[in-house]
């Protein structure tokens, strides 16, 4: 298994995604709105978790395992 170092505001991003997911799911799925509303309101919020997702999780992925330290070029 590979490890990857996360920063505070990359998990916070990761978890807000998470939320805008699971939200947008619940929604989809409950009876508490009318169903024009319902449908509505889960549909905007899968989709922004589903496209705010892709960006970031190519950006973890891509980290190399000396992602943030300096490079230095010889002279």
């Amino acid at each position: 298994m590979k490890e990857r170092n996360l920063t505070l505001p990359e998990i916070g991003l990761i978890a807000g995604t998470r939320v805008a997911l699971g939200v947008g799911i619940g929604l989809l799925i409950s009876d508490r709105l009318n169903k024009d509303q319902r449908k509505a309101a889960g549909w905007a919020l899968f989709g922004m978790g589903v496209a705010t997702t892709i960006p970031i999780v190519a950006g973890i992925l891509g980290k190399g395992p000396f992602a943030g330290k300096p490079i230095r070029l010889a002279a």
